[in-house]
Protein backbone atom coordinates (compact mmCIF):
# COMPACT_ATOMS: atom_id res chain seq x y z
CA UNK A 1 0.00 0.00 0.00
CA UNK A 2 1.08 3.66 -0.73
CA UNK A 3 0.45 6.78 1.24
CA UNK A 4 1.49 9.84 -0.80
CA UNK A 5 -0.17 13.36 -1.70
CA UNK A 6 -2.41 11.76 -4.20
CA UNK A 7 -3.84 9.22 -1.85
CA UNK A 8 -4.15 11.65 0.14
CA UNK A 9 -5.95 14.24 -1.72
CA UNK A 10 -8.42 10.82 -3.06
CA UNK A 11 -8.97 9.46 0.59
CA UNK A 12 -9.96 13.24 1.68
CA UNK A 13 -12.55 13.68 -1.39
CA UNK A 14 -13.98 10.48 -1.19
CA UNK A 15 -14.50 10.15 2.51
CA UNK A 16 -15.23 14.15 3.21
CA UNK A 17 -18.75 13.71 4.16
CA UNK A 18 -17.51 11.07 7.01
CA UNK A 19 -14.49 12.95 8.03
CA UNK A 20 -13.66 14.77 11.38
CA UNK A 21 -10.99 16.32 13.32
CA UNK A 22 -9.74 13.10 15.10
CA UNK A 23 -11.43 10.38 12.50
CA UNK A 24 -13.57 8.99 9.45
CA UNK A 25 -16.76 7.28 10.71
CA UNK A 26 -20.25 6.61 9.69
CA UNK A 27 -22.97 4.48 8.95
CA UNK A 28 -23.56 1.64 6.13
CA UNK A 29 -23.42 1.57 3.52
CA UNK A 30 -22.09 5.10 2.80
CA UNK A 31 -19.35 4.81 4.37
CA UNK A 32 -18.10 1.49 2.37
CA UNK A 33 -18.97 3.31 -0.63
CA UNK A 34 -17.15 6.00 0.19
CA UNK A 35 -14.04 4.44 0.86
CA UNK A 36 -14.77 2.20 -2.29
CA UNK A 37 -15.13 5.33 -4.91
CA UNK A 38 -11.44 6.59 -3.56
CA UNK A 39 -9.75 4.07 -5.50
CA UNK A 40 -10.99 5.09 -8.87
CA UNK A 41 -9.52 8.73 -7.53
CA UNK A 42 -5.93 7.39 -6.89
CA UNK A 43 -4.78 3.47 -6.69
CA UNK A 44 -3.61 3.00 -3.12
CA UNK A 45 -1.29 0.05 -4.43
CA UNK A 46 0.45 1.91 -7.11
CA UNK A 47 -0.13 5.99 -5.58
CA UNK A 48 -1.08 6.68 -9.06
CA UNK A 49 -4.45 8.04 -10.42
CA UNK A 50 -7.23 5.45 -10.51
CA UNK A 51 -8.18 4.06 -13.49
CA UNK A 52 -11.40 6.22 -14.13
CA UNK A 53 -9.16 9.27 -14.42
CA UNK A 54 -6.74 8.05 -16.95
CA UNK A 55 -8.83 5.80 -18.79
CA UNK A 56 -11.57 8.57 -19.99
CA UNK A 57 -10.73 11.85 -21.40
CA UNK A 58 -13.64 13.44 -20.18
CA UNK A 59 -12.11 12.79 -16.86
CA UNK A 60 -9.11 15.10 -17.83
CA UNK A 61 -10.33 17.98 -16.00
CA UNK A 62 -10.42 16.21 -12.71
CA UNK A 63 -7.00 14.55 -13.43
CA UNK A 64 -5.09 18.20 -13.49
CA UNK A 65 -7.36 18.83 -10.24
CA UNK A 66 -6.56 16.24 -8.36
CA UNK A 67 -2.37 16.28 -9.78
CA UNK A 68 -2.79 20.27 -8.25
CA UNK A 69 -4.09 19.60 -5.28
CA UNK A 70 -1.23 16.49 -4.54
CA UNK A 71 1.27 19.34 -5.68
CA UNK A 72 0.07 22.04 -2.89
CA UNK A 73 0.02 18.97 -0.31
CA UNK A 74 4.01 18.06 -1.61
CA UNK A 75 4.61 21.94 -0.33
CA UNK A 76 4.34 20.51 3.26
CA UNK A 77 7.42 18.54 2.38
CA UNK A 78 10.01 20.75 1.74
CA UNK A 79 8.81 24.19 1.75
CA UNK A 80 7.26 25.29 5.78
CA UNK A 81 6.41 29.03 4.44
CA UNK A 82 4.65 27.86 1.58
CA UNK A 83 3.13 25.31 3.37
CA UNK A 84 1.79 27.66 6.01
CA UNK A 85 0.69 29.60 3.17
CA UNK A 86 -1.33 26.15 2.28
CA UNK A 87 -3.21 25.99 5.43
CA UNK A 88 -3.94 29.92 5.49
CA UNK A 89 -5.84 30.16 1.73
CA UNK A 90 -7.60 26.91 2.87
CA UNK A 91 -9.61 27.84 5.81
CA UNK A 92 -12.71 29.54 4.58
CA UNK A 93 -13.64 32.64 6.36
CA UNK A 94 -14.42 32.33 9.72
CA UNK A 95 -13.44 29.31 10.15
CA UNK A 96 -10.74 27.85 11.72
CA UNK A 97 -7.53 27.27 10.15
CA UNK A 98 -6.41 23.87 9.54
CA UNK A 99 -4.36 21.64 11.32
CA UNK A 100 -2.59 19.84 8.66
CA UNK A 101 -2.67 19.19 5.05
CA UNK A 102 -5.75 16.34 5.25
CA UNK A 103 -7.56 19.44 7.04
CA UNK A 104 -6.45 22.00 4.30
CA UNK A 105 -7.81 19.70 1.37
CA UNK A 106 -11.09 18.69 3.48
CA UNK A 107 -11.70 22.23 3.87
CA UNK A 108 -11.13 22.63 -0.01
CA UNK A 109 -13.69 19.58 -0.60
CA UNK A 110 -16.48 21.47 1.77
CA UNK A 111 -15.59 24.44 0.08
CA UNK A 112 -14.38 24.00 -3.39
CA UNK A 113 -14.85 27.82 -4.38
CA UNK A 114 -12.49 28.74 -1.75
CA UNK A 115 -9.69 30.57 -3.35
CA UNK A 116 -8.91 29.05 -6.45
CA UNK A 117 -6.75 31.73 -8.18
CA UNK A 118 -4.81 32.33 -4.93
CA UNK A 119 -4.55 28.43 -4.37
CA UNK A 120 -3.58 27.81 -7.99
CA UNK A 121 -0.84 30.55 -8.23
CA UNK A 122 0.81 28.64 -4.83
CA UNK A 123 0.89 25.12 -7.04
CA UNK A 124 3.15 26.24 -9.39
CA UNK A 125 5.96 26.14 -7.33
CA UNK A 126 5.48 22.22 -7.18
CA UNK A 127 5.82 20.06 -10.10
CA UNK A 128 5.31 16.70 -8.52
CA UNK A 129 2.39 15.62 -10.22
CA UNK A 130 1.27 16.10 -13.59
CA UNK A 131 -0.36 16.98 -15.50
CA UNK A 132 -1.82 19.59 -13.27
CA UNK A 133 -3.81 23.15 -13.83
CA UNK A 134 -2.40 25.36 -16.62
CA UNK A 135 -4.61 27.92 -14.76
CA UNK A 136 -7.05 28.18 -11.45
CA UNK A 137 -10.00 26.57 -11.69
CA UNK A 138 -13.42 27.90 -11.61
CA UNK A 139 -13.77 25.86 -8.14
CA UNK A 140 -12.01 22.50 -6.58
CA UNK A 141 -14.79 20.54 -7.53
CA UNK A 142 -13.88 16.89 -8.47
CA UNK A 143 -16.51 15.16 -11.17
CA UNK A 144 -15.97 11.72 -13.03
CA UNK A 145 -17.35 10.13 -15.52
CA UNK A 146 -18.50 6.12 -15.72
CA UNK A 147 -19.64 5.69 -19.12
CA UNK A 148 -21.03 2.03 -19.38
CA UNK A 149 -22.83 0.03 -21.82
CA UNK A 150 -26.24 1.40 -22.74
CA UNK A 151 -26.04 4.28 -20.62
CA UNK A 152 -26.94 6.94 -22.79
CA UNK A 153 -28.49 9.99 -23.09
CA UNK A 154 -29.73 8.78 -19.47
CA UNK A 155 -32.43 10.70 -18.39
CA UNK A 156 -33.07 9.87 -14.76
CA UNK A 157 -31.66 8.31 -11.83
CA UNK A 158 -32.51 6.45 -8.42
CA UNK A 159 -30.62 5.20 -6.02
CA UNK A 160 -31.55 1.64 -4.34
CA UNK A 161 -30.44 0.78 -0.68
CA UNK A 162 -27.02 -0.42 -1.54
CA UNK A 163 -26.35 2.99 -3.06
CA UNK A 164 -26.43 1.26 -6.70
CA UNK A 165 -27.51 4.20 -9.21
CA UNK A 166 -30.55 3.03 -11.84
CA UNK A 167 -31.39 4.85 -14.66
CA UNK A 168 -33.66 5.06 -17.32
CA UNK A 169 -32.15 5.64 -20.68
CA UNK A 170 -33.73 7.61 -23.61
CA UNK A 171 -31.73 6.21 -27.11
CA UNK A 172 -29.90 3.48 -28.12
CA UNK A 173 -26.20 4.38 -28.37
CA UNK A 174 -25.51 6.50 -31.53
CA UNK A 175 -29.06 7.01 -32.68
CA UNK A 176 -32.23 7.78 -32.10
CA UNK A 177 -33.78 4.80 -31.47
CA UNK A 178 -35.75 4.18 -28.33
CA UNK A 179 -33.78 2.43 -26.12
CA UNK A 180 -34.83 -0.82 -24.69
CA UNK A 181 -32.81 -0.84 -21.56
CA UNK A 182 -32.55 0.23 -18.05
CA UNK A 183 -29.20 0.64 -16.38
CA UNK A 184 -27.97 -0.02 -13.23
CA UNK A 185 -24.30 1.23 -11.77
CA UNK A 186 -22.40 0.21 -8.49
CA UNK A 187 -21.46 2.84 -6.34
CA UNK A 188 -18.23 2.99 -8.36
CA UNK A 189 -19.15 3.32 -11.39
CA UNK A 190 -19.26 -0.03 -12.53
CA UNK A 191 -22.70 -2.18 -14.22
CA UNK A 192 -24.31 -4.75 -11.90
CA UNK A 193 -27.16 -6.76 -11.58
CA UNK A 194 -26.72 -7.71 -15.41
CA UNK A 195 -26.81 -4.28 -16.40
CA UNK A 196 -27.65 -3.39 -19.13
CA UNK A 197 -31.29 -5.02 -18.55
CA UNK A 198 -34.24 -5.12 -21.02
CA UNK A 199 -37.78 -6.36 -21.40
CA UNK A 200 -40.05 -5.22 -19.13
CA UNK A 201 -41.74 -2.97 -21.95
CA UNK A 202 -38.92 -0.46 -21.83
CA UNK A 203 -39.14 1.62 -24.94
CA UNK A 204 -37.33 5.03 -24.57
CA UNK A 205 -36.73 5.09 -20.91
CA UNK A 206 -38.99 9.14 -19.69
CA UNK A 207 -37.68 11.53 -17.10
CA UNK A 208 -38.89 9.33 -14.40
CA UNK A 209 -37.69 6.34 -12.04
CA UNK A 210 -38.81 5.87 -8.00
CA UNK A 211 -38.58 2.53 -6.23
CA UNK A 212 -40.95 1.10 -3.81
CA UNK A 213 -40.52 -0.09 -0.03
CA UNK A 214 -40.03 -3.82 -1.38
CA UNK A 215 -36.91 -2.20 -3.50
CA UNK A 216 -38.52 -2.87 -6.65
CA UNK A 217 -37.91 -0.30 -9.63
CA UNK A 218 -40.39 1.67 -11.64
CA UNK A 219 -39.64 3.00 -14.51
CA UNK A 220 -41.82 4.67 -17.62
CA UNK A 221 -40.91 3.59 -21.29
CA UNK A 222 -42.15 7.31 -22.74
CA UNK A 223 -42.12 5.15 -26.52
CA UNK A 224 -44.02 2.04 -25.36
CA UNK A 225 -47.18 4.33 -23.01
CA UNK A 226 -46.33 2.01 -20.65
CA UNK A 227 -44.69 1.32 -17.18
CA UNK A 228 -41.83 -1.17 -16.51
CA UNK A 229 -41.39 -2.69 -12.99
CA UNK A 230 -37.95 -4.14 -12.09
CA UNK A 231 -37.04 -6.46 -8.93
CA UNK A 232 -33.78 -4.93 -7.05
CA UNK A 233 -32.08 -7.92 -8.49
CA UNK A 234 -32.67 -6.56 -11.91
CA UNK A 235 -35.28 -9.18 -12.78
CA UNK A 236 -38.47 -7.42 -15.20
CA UNK A 237 -41.40 -7.87 -13.59
CA UNK A 238 -44.11 -6.70 -15.78
CA UNK A 239 -45.08 -7.91 -19.04
CA UNK A 240 -43.20 -7.81 -22.20
CA UNK A 241 -44.88 -4.72 -23.40
CA UNK A 242 -45.30 -2.88 -20.13
CA UNK A 243 -48.35 -1.71 -18.09
CA UNK A 244 -50.69 0.86 -20.07
CA UNK A 245 -53.46 0.75 -16.89
CA UNK A 246 -54.48 4.15 -16.73
CA UNK A 247 -54.45 5.23 -20.33
CA UNK A 248 -50.48 6.11 -19.84
CA UNK A 249 -49.74 8.63 -22.77
CA UNK A 250 -45.86 9.50 -23.18
CA UNK A 251 -45.61 9.05 -19.16
CA UNK A 252 -43.08 11.05 -16.97
CA UNK A 253 -42.16 11.73 -13.29
CA UNK A 254 -42.77 8.96 -10.95
CA UNK A 255 -43.08 8.52 -7.45
CA UNK A 256 -43.79 5.94 -4.59
CA UNK A 257 -46.17 7.27 -1.47
CA UNK A 258 -45.83 5.98 2.29
CA UNK A 259 -48.35 3.88 1.19
CA UNK A 260 -47.05 1.71 -1.60
CA UNK A 261 -49.22 3.70 -3.94
CA UNK A 262 -47.33 4.87 -7.13
CA UNK A 263 -48.10 8.04 -8.78
CA UNK A 264 -47.33 8.76 -12.75
CA UNK A 265 -47.12 12.25 -14.16
CA UNK A 266 -48.72 11.29 -17.43
CA UNK A 267 -47.87 13.87 -19.81
CA UNK A 268 -49.74 13.21 -22.84
CA UNK A 269 -46.06 14.34 -24.41
CA UNK A 270 -44.35 17.24 -26.15
CA UNK A 271 -47.04 17.24 -28.98
CA UNK A 272 -50.17 17.15 -27.19
CA UNK A 273 -52.37 19.53 -27.75
CA UNK A 274 -52.85 22.31 -24.80
CA UNK A 275 -54.18 21.37 -21.24
CA UNK A 276 -53.99 17.78 -21.82
CA UNK A 277 -52.32 15.24 -19.07
CA UNK A 278 -53.26 13.46 -16.44
CA UNK A 279 -51.82 11.38 -13.15
CA UNK A 280 -52.03 7.89 -12.56
CA UNK A 281 -52.34 6.11 -9.70
CA UNK A 282 -51.40 2.42 -9.11
CA UNK A 283 -52.86 1.84 -5.54
CA UNK A 284 -50.14 -0.35 -3.40
CA UNK A 285 -48.39 -1.05 -6.67
CA UNK A 286 -51.67 -2.81 -8.53
CA UNK A 287 -52.02 -1.96 -12.26
CA UNK A 288 -55.35 -3.38 -11.86
CA UNK A 289 -56.64 -0.67 -10.00
CA UNK A 290 -55.06 2.15 -11.82
CA UNK A 291 -56.85 5.76 -10.68
CA UNK A 292 -56.80 8.30 -13.49
CA UNK A 293 -57.16 11.72 -11.99
CA UNK A 294 -57.68 14.58 -13.94
CA UNK A 295 -57.81 18.69 -13.26
CA UNK A 296 -58.77 21.53 -15.20
CA UNK A 297 -54.84 22.67 -13.48
CA UNK A 298 -53.17 20.07 -15.01
CA UNK A 299 -51.28 20.86 -18.62
CA UNK A 300 -48.35 18.51 -19.60
CA UNK A 301 -47.61 16.81 -16.04
CA UNK A 302 -44.24 16.38 -15.86
CA UNK A 303 -42.84 15.46 -12.40
CA UNK A 304 -44.49 13.87 -9.15
CA UNK A 305 -42.84 13.95 -5.68
CA UNK A 306 -44.53 13.28 -2.56
CA UNK A 307 -44.53 15.03 1.05
CA UNK A 308 -44.51 14.31 4.24
CA UNK A 309 -48.54 14.44 4.51
CA UNK A 310 -48.78 11.52 1.56
CA UNK A 311 -49.47 14.82 -0.89
CA UNK A 312 -48.01 14.50 -4.44
CA UNK A 313 -46.73 17.75 -5.75
CA UNK A 314 -46.93 17.94 -9.73
CA UNK A 315 -45.69 20.06 -11.81
CA UNK A 316 -47.09 21.17 -15.09
CA UNK A 317 -44.80 22.03 -17.64
CA UNK A 318 -47.23 23.38 -20.67
CA UNK A 319 -44.73 22.27 -22.78
CA UNK A 320 -46.49 21.33 -25.91
CA UNK A 321 -45.25 22.78 -29.21
CA UNK A 322 -48.64 24.43 -29.93
CA UNK A 323 -48.40 26.08 -26.83
CA UNK A 324 -44.62 27.56 -27.39
CA UNK A 325 -45.53 28.60 -30.95
CA UNK A 326 -48.70 30.34 -29.50
CA UNK A 327 -46.58 32.47 -26.93
CA UNK A 328 -44.19 33.72 -29.56
CA UNK A 329 -41.21 32.85 -27.52
CA UNK A 330 -40.03 30.85 -24.36
CA UNK A 331 -40.71 33.59 -21.61
CA UNK A 332 -44.52 33.39 -22.07
CA UNK A 333 -44.85 29.13 -21.94
CA UNK A 334 -46.04 29.47 -18.04
CA UNK A 335 -46.56 26.79 -15.86
CA UNK A 336 -48.11 25.93 -12.62
CA UNK A 337 -47.86 23.29 -9.73
CA UNK A 338 -50.26 21.17 -8.61
CA UNK A 339 -50.90 19.12 -5.26
CA UNK A 340 -53.13 15.84 -4.96
CA UNK A 341 -54.52 14.95 -1.50
CA UNK A 342 -53.84 11.30 -0.29
CA UNK A 343 -57.48 10.81 -1.21
CA UNK A 344 -56.56 11.34 -4.64
CA UNK A 345 -58.30 14.51 -5.09
CA UNK A 346 -56.55 17.91 -6.03
CA UNK A 347 -56.04 20.18 -3.12
CA UNK A 348 -54.54 23.46 -4.76
CA UNK A 349 -52.64 25.08 -7.47
CA UNK A 350 -50.12 27.44 -7.37
CA UNK A 351 -48.83 29.64 -10.74
CA UNK A 352 -46.62 32.58 -10.65
CA UNK A 353 -44.68 34.34 -13.22
CA UNK A 354 -41.35 32.41 -12.66
CA UNK A 355 -43.30 29.13 -13.21
CA UNK A 356 -42.17 28.99 -17.46
CA UNK A 357 -42.06 25.37 -17.80
CA UNK A 358 -41.51 23.96 -14.83
CA UNK A 359 -40.03 20.66 -15.08
CA UNK A 360 -38.12 18.83 -12.07
CA UNK A 361 -38.49 19.67 -8.84
CA UNK A 362 -37.38 18.59 -5.03
CA UNK A 363 -38.97 18.81 -1.66
CA UNK A 364 -36.90 19.07 1.30
CA UNK A 365 -37.64 18.16 5.15
CA UNK A 366 -39.63 21.03 5.94
CA UNK A 367 -41.83 19.87 2.91
CA UNK A 368 -41.46 23.26 0.44
CA UNK A 369 -41.15 22.82 -3.14
CA UNK A 370 -37.58 23.46 -5.41
CA UNK A 371 -38.99 23.70 -8.91
CA UNK A 372 -36.73 23.94 -12.02
CA UNK A 373 -38.02 26.29 -14.22
CA UNK A 374 -36.42 25.54 -17.86
CA UNK A 375 -37.48 28.88 -19.95
CA UNK A 376 -37.10 31.34 -17.19
CA UNK A 377 -33.79 29.66 -15.71
CA UNK A 378 -35.30 30.45 -12.16
CA UNK A 379 -35.84 28.16 -9.26
CA UNK A 380 -39.30 28.83 -7.53
CA UNK A 381 -39.58 28.20 -3.98
CA UNK A 382 -42.69 27.04 -2.66
CA UNK A 383 -44.15 26.73 0.68
CA UNK A 384 -46.28 23.57 2.14
CA UNK A 385 -49.11 25.80 1.47
CA UNK A 386 -48.95 26.64 -1.70
CA UNK A 387 -47.22 30.11 -1.42
CA UNK A 388 -44.43 31.01 -3.38
CA UNK A 389 -41.99 31.84 -1.12
CA UNK A 390 -39.01 33.38 -3.30
CA UNK A 391 -38.00 33.04 -6.89
CA UNK A 392 -33.87 32.43 -7.00
CA UNK A 393 -32.51 33.62 -10.60
CA UNK A 394 -29.70 31.60 -12.27
CA UNK A 395 -28.09 33.11 -15.29
CA UNK A 396 -30.10 33.01 -18.47
CA UNK A 397 -28.29 30.36 -20.09
CA UNK A 398 -29.03 27.44 -17.33
CA UNK A 399 -32.21 26.21 -18.39
CA UNK A 400 -32.54 24.40 -15.29
CA UNK A 401 -34.34 21.07 -15.90
CA UNK A 402 -33.80 18.95 -12.26
CA UNK A 403 -33.52 19.80 -8.80
CA UNK A 404 -32.32 17.76 -5.31
CA UNK A 405 -32.27 18.12 -1.76
CA UNK A 406 -29.10 17.24 0.29
CA UNK A 407 -28.96 16.43 3.83
CA UNK A 408 -28.43 19.72 5.07
CA UNK A 409 -31.20 20.91 2.90
CA UNK A 410 -29.46 22.53 0.30
CA UNK A 411 -30.77 22.66 -3.35
CA UNK A 412 -28.36 21.02 -6.10
CA UNK A 413 -29.80 21.68 -9.74
CA UNK A 414 -28.53 20.86 -12.85
CA UNK A 415 -28.60 22.87 -15.70
CA UNK A 416 -29.59 21.53 -19.06
CA UNK A 417 -28.25 24.89 -20.88
CA UNK A 418 -25.03 25.43 -19.83
CA UNK A 419 -23.84 21.83 -18.90
CA UNK A 420 -23.65 22.90 -14.59
CA UNK A 421 -24.41 22.21 -11.69
CA UNK A 422 -25.49 24.96 -9.40
CA UNK A 423 -25.70 24.62 -5.51
CA UNK A 424 -27.96 26.90 -3.48
CA UNK A 425 -28.85 27.51 0.15
CA UNK A 426 -31.75 25.80 1.38
CA UNK A 427 -34.32 26.49 4.36
CA UNK A 428 -31.45 25.16 6.76
CA UNK A 429 -28.85 28.37 7.78
CA UNK A 430 -26.18 26.38 9.79
CA UNK A 431 -25.32 24.69 6.23
CA UNK A 432 -24.80 28.23 4.74
CA UNK A 433 -22.45 31.18 5.09
CA UNK A 434 -23.35 33.09 8.60
CA UNK A 435 -26.20 35.56 7.01
CA UNK A 436 -27.19 33.83 3.61
CA UNK A 437 -31.20 33.38 3.28
CA UNK A 438 -32.41 30.60 1.46
CA UNK A 439 -32.15 30.74 -2.24
CA UNK A 440 -27.99 32.14 -2.09
CA UNK A 441 -25.88 30.59 -4.54
CA UNK A 442 -22.84 28.86 -3.09
CA UNK A 443 -21.62 27.84 -6.65
CA UNK A 444 -19.31 29.58 -9.27
CA UNK A 445 -22.01 32.46 -11.17
CA UNK A 446 -22.73 29.50 -14.18
CA UNK A 447 -22.37 26.69 -12.06
CA UNK A 448 -19.67 24.00 -11.44
CA UNK A 449 -18.98 23.14 -14.52
CA UNK A 450 -16.18 20.36 -16.24
CA UNK A 451 -15.37 18.57 -18.95
CA UNK A 452 -17.30 15.51 -17.93
CA UNK A 453 -20.23 17.53 -17.49
CA UNK A 454 -23.06 17.48 -20.80
CA UNK A 455 -26.39 18.76 -20.83
CA UNK A 456 -28.03 17.80 -17.54
CA UNK A 457 -31.61 16.26 -16.79
CA UNK A 458 -30.80 14.89 -13.59
CA UNK A 459 -29.38 15.17 -10.45
CA UNK A 460 -29.64 13.00 -6.96
CA UNK A 461 -27.75 12.62 -3.70
CA UNK A 462 -26.10 9.42 -2.85
CA UNK A 463 -25.85 7.81 0.79
CA UNK A 464 -22.40 8.75 0.41
CA UNK A 465 -22.63 12.64 0.01
CA UNK A 466 -21.84 12.32 -4.48
CA UNK A 467 -24.14 14.13 -6.47
CA UNK A 468 -24.73 12.34 -9.57
CA UNK A 469 -25.78 13.99 -12.33
CA UNK A 470 -27.57 12.50 -16.06
CA UNK A 471 -25.43 13.56 -19.39
CA UNK A 472 -28.72 13.54 -21.47
CA UNK A 473 -27.05 15.29 -24.35
CA UNK A 474 -23.79 16.28 -25.87
CA UNK A 475 -24.84 18.22 -28.43
CA UNK A 476 -27.49 20.39 -28.56
CA UNK A 477 -27.55 20.83 -32.23
CA UNK A 478 -27.91 18.55 -34.02
CA UNK A 479 -29.83 16.83 -31.14
CA UNK A 480 -26.96 14.20 -29.64
CA UNK A 481 -27.27 11.82 -26.99
CA UNK A 482 -25.40 12.26 -23.71
CA UNK A 483 -22.53 9.49 -22.73
CA UNK A 484 -22.65 8.16 -19.00
CA UNK A 485 -23.21 9.70 -15.61
CA UNK A 486 -21.49 12.09 -13.64
CA UNK A 487 -20.47 12.22 -9.95
CA UNK A 488 -19.44 14.87 -8.08
CA UNK A 489 -17.07 13.19 -5.31
CA UNK A 490 -17.85 14.26 -1.82
CA UNK A 491 -19.44 17.22 -2.74
CA UNK A 492 -23.18 17.05 -1.05
CA UNK A 493 -24.72 15.82 2.73
CA UNK A 494 -25.84 12.04 2.46
CA UNK A 495 -28.98 11.18 1.88
CA UNK A 496 -30.76 8.43 2.83
CA UNK A 497 -31.99 6.39 -0.46
CA UNK A 498 -34.13 5.52 -1.68
CA UNK A 499 -35.56 8.55 -1.30
CA UNK A 500 -39.27 8.29 0.35
CA UNK A 501 -40.44 10.95 0.63
CA UNK A 502 -38.55 14.02 2.20
CA UNK A 503 -34.67 13.72 2.07
CA UNK A 504 -33.23 12.57 5.75
CA UNK A 505 -29.53 12.29 6.45
CA UNK A 506 -28.56 8.93 7.66
CA UNK A 507 -27.64 8.21 11.51
CA UNK A 508 -25.32 5.81 12.95
CA UNK A 509 -27.11 6.95 16.03
CA UNK A 510 -29.90 4.25 15.18
CA UNK A 511 -29.90 0.46 15.05
CA UNK A 512 -30.99 1.74 11.04
CA UNK A 513 -29.43 4.65 9.42
CA UNK A 514 -32.39 5.63 7.83
CA UNK A 515 -35.04 4.22 10.21
CA UNK A 516 -38.36 5.93 8.99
Amino acid sequence: MTVNELTTVAATYALAQFSGQQDIAGPAPGLENAAATSFNLADPTTGKAGGPLTGDSANSDTLATQNTLADLVSLCVTDNARCDKLAQLAARPGGTRPADTVQAILSLAHNPTQSPDRLAALARGATVFTPALSAAPQSWVMAVRYPAPEVYAPGRIAFDAKGNVWATNNWEPGTKDPNSHVTVQDPTGRSTLGSPISGGGMKAGAWGLAIDHNGSVWAPSYGGNAMSKYSASGKPLSPSSGWKNGNLVNPQGVAVDQRGNIWIANSHGLKGKPGAGSVVVYPHGDPSKAITITDKSFNHPFAVQIDGQGRAWVTNSHLSFEEIRQSGRPSNVGGSVTVIGPDFKPVSSTTDKSLQGPVGLALDSKGNAWVANFFSSAVTEIRPNGTVAGVHQLPKKVFPWSVAIDGQDRVWVAGFGNSSVSLLCGVNGAACPSGAPAGTVLSPTQGFQNKAIQHLTAIQIDPSGNAWVANNWSKIVPPTGGVGLVELVGAATPVCTPLAPLPMRPSSATANACSK
